[in-house]
């Protein structure tokens, strides 16, 4: 065990994990993060908490995991590259654990001119892989990274993980992407949005063949759809989203459009179960936290 997470300790035991996602409120309290999560305690193994998502300012992400940690919940705290150095990321990394935060989602971040602050000026002192490798370095050998080479003891016990984005492996479908994050230091992926069951179905077997799914584990994203309109919205806007069309006209026709996508978010979780190399589903909706919580007791994803 890297980590003393559950969520590390379920995808050991070859456990199908689900996993949620939050944004921190806007508001400096505790109730504020527990009014949003709380719904999710006990129906999902652990809680992915973003880091300044779209570039806006919420409360930090670490102090929601830590709020989230105390009441419950196993957290899962994006880090960024965009906002701060290494120094405050080797700082916050050594600090997640010692607040009950064991597992860690290595980004980028989305560009500041997105956001509503477009004259802020990013960091980004490393990129995401570079991140990955750190915080490996820092855990596997319990120093500071060179030149420092400072003794941490104890280490910071981390599950790391990274991003990935299930595509049609065409005749340029290449692993060297994945492989590269992995040697840097991921443990487990979470995905983008997979509507499009064909095309995930392909893109695990070319991803099990390849032996990717024996060194690290998928949790692939999936979330309940509110209507046909913001089907359509996530296909145009969103990198790597497909929803596809007969999925869209099947919400549209239905008497009430969001319990239909709470149908189709369930029935696709069933179907990841089925397939080789996915350990597990990651629920995502936009300020849809009640959403995934109604989406989990209604089909008893958690049975």
């Amino acid at each position: 065990m890297k980590s003393k997470g559950q969520l590390e300790a379920k995808l050991a035991a070859g456990e199908f994990v689900i996993t949620a996602e939050t944004t921190p409120p806007d508001g400096a309290d505790e109730a504020s993060v527990m009014d949003k999560v709380g719904c999710l305690k006990g129906l999902v193994d652990a809680v992915n908490v973003t880091d300044g998502a779209g570039a806006r300012a919420h409360m930090s992400a670490l102090a929601t995991c830590a709020i989230m940690a105390k009441n419950g919940i196993e957290p899962v705290l994006q880090f960024t590259v965009r906002d701060r150095n290494r120094l405050a990321i080797q700082g916050e990394m050594i600090g997640a654990p010692a607040l009950g935060i064991h597992s860690i989602l290595c980004l980028h971040g989305d560009s500041i001119t997105n956001g509503d602050q477009p004259d802020a000026k990013p960091v980004e002192d490393t990129d995401s892989r570079g991140l990955m490798a750190m915080a490996k370095h820092m855990r596997d050998t319990g120093t500071f990274p060179a030149p420092s080479g400072r003794k941490i003891d104890p280490a910071p016990g981390l599950l790391i993980g990274g991003a990935e984005t299930p595509r049609d492996p065409d005749e340029n479908f290449n692993t060297k992407g994945i492989e590269g994050k992995i040697e840097a230091g991921v443990d487990f992926f979470q995905t983008q949005f997979a509507y499009d069951i064909e095309v995930l179905k392909r893109y695990m077997g070319a991803l099990n063949d390849s032996g990717i799914t024996e060194k690290a584990h998928f949790i692939v994203g999936v979330g309940p759809i509110m209507s046909a309109k913001s089907a359509r919205w996530m296909t145009e806007n969103l990198f790597g989203v497909h929803v596809p069309e007969d999925v869209i006209k099947r919400i549209e026709g239905a008497e009430d459009e969001k319990a239909e996508g709470r149908k189709v978010c369930a029935e696709l979780v069933e179907q990841f179960k089925e397939i080789k190399g996915i350990s597990g589903a990651h629920l995502m909706a936009p300020r849809g936290e009640k959403a995934i919580a109604q989406t989990l007791t209604e089909y008893n994803l958690r049975g």
